[in-house]
């Protein structure tokens, strides 16, 4: 499971140092994409494998299914760290979340994604007063 928030940054040739904390589950190979709001998820090899096997069950009929296929899949990058625990972040997937050099890294559970560190704290900085207002349950069985 993916848990915390890091602050890494990105190196001149697009590479980030992955979080000592995430090093064991993504050592044999993750796979990076585009993420809702204009994050990147990055998977283990195994969880993205079963992530694509359940967007597969959706009907090819489901015009939303397709949609978020396509954007899904196609800017899906497979990446294997080196031996300093980087990995390089494709220039089209660093345009497309605003990545500069600043980051932040956060677990996500069965994810961990990356965010242009400025985005990140504007997005958490609003969702930090919508979550002390929440007055129905969001997640079954929680609180």
């Amino acid at each position: 499971m993916f848990l915390g928030t890091f602050t890494p940054r990105l190196d001149d040739k697009g590479r980030l140092i992955l979080p000592a904390k995430f090093r064991d589950e993504l050592a044999d190979g993750l796979v990076i994409t585009r993420g809702q709001e204009r994050c990147l998820y990055v998977f283990s090899e195994q969880e993205f494998a079963s992530m694509h096997e359940r967007i597969r069950q959706a009907p090819v009929t489901s015009k939303q299914a397709r949609d978020y296929l396509r954007v899904f899949l196609s800017g899906a990058h497979p990446e294997h760290p080196d031996k300093q625990h980087r990995v390089t972040i494709p220039t089209g997937l660093r345009e497309y979340a605003g990545l500069d050099r600043e980051l932040a890294v956060i677990g996500a559970g069965s994810r961990a994604e990356i965010w242009d560190a400025e985005a990140w704290q504007t997005y958490l900085t609003a969702q930090e007063s919508a979550f002390s207002d929440i007055e129905e349950e969001v997640i079954p069985g929680m609180f």
